[in-house]
């Protein structure tokens, strides 16, 4: 297989635990919702997303568009993962 198709496999790869992570987020709302798992839930998605769109600039490190894709997947994991470190600290503050 060719490499640039790997990078470009992997960049598409690494935005779908950010869709995932939107989409659990939305259907797990409400008052009654174990927030804690849900930190978990997207911490370990974001985690996931981070390693693959790593992969993807790794391998496509030459090539600028598919590059791109890697770099619009950290940069949306990481956004991820600091909403799951927002409502972990909010969890925090809140609780006596």
């Amino acid at each position: 297989m060719n490499k640039g198709k790997v990078g470009l496999i992997l960049g598409v790869v690494s935005l779908l635990p950010v869709i995932v992570s939107i989409i659990y987020f939305f259907s797990v709302r409400g008052p009654e919702t174990d927030i804690y798992r849900t930190i978990i839930v997207l911490t370990i998605l974001s985690f996931f997303g981070l390693i693959t769109a790593g992969l993807s600039s790794w391998i496509s490190k030459l090539r600028m568009s598919k590059l791109l894709i890697g770099l619009m997947g950290i940069i949306a994991n990481l956004a991820v993962l600091a909403f799951a470190f927002l409502l972990l600290l909010a969890m925090g503050i809140s609780e006596p």
